[in-house]
């Protein structure tokens, strides 16, 4: 399932050369995915019920164009690959001219509220990557 965000650039998101700060991509990527979760109905809620949490363990981006104050900017979340506790979301951050600005691929591992420690992914999340196959 794709899923997009969009959102503007604030003047509170720019750095001191004039444009987005790299820190601040992370930020509008995991925007993106809790759009992701959320539209996939996993929210935060349905996790804690299902006795998980899942935890960003790396996140592999390419800075690939500039973003500035008052750009418009499509966040779009797919699913990449599952492994057994893990899987991968690859993410783009694109402008209004359909520019490439950032391109990511983030790995996140399902973990055991109880325990702490990984586990299984879930079998509903897992559907959501086989139909990508």
């Amino acid at each position: 399932m794709e899923v997009t965000l969009e959102i503007i650039v604030r003047s509170t998101e720019i750095d001191v050369n004039g444009h987005v700060n790299n820190a601040k991509y992370l930020e509008y990527l995991e925007w993106g995915r809790e759009e992701w979760y959320e539209r996939s109905g996993f929210d935060y809620e349905t996790f804690l019920r299902m006795g998980i949490q899942t935890v960003t363990v790396n996140i592999n981006i390419n800075y690939r164009h500039e973003c500035r104050q008052g750009d418009v900017l499509t966040i779009t979340t797919t699913p990449e690959r599952m492994g057994k506790s893990s899987y991968v979301l690859k993410q783009t951050i694109a402008n209004s001219r359909g520019v490439l600005c950032a391109d990511a691929f983030v790995t996140s591992v399902a973990m055991d509220t109880a325990t702490r420690r990984s586990r299984e992914v879930p079998g509903q999340l897992r559907v959501l990557f086989s139909e990508q196959q």
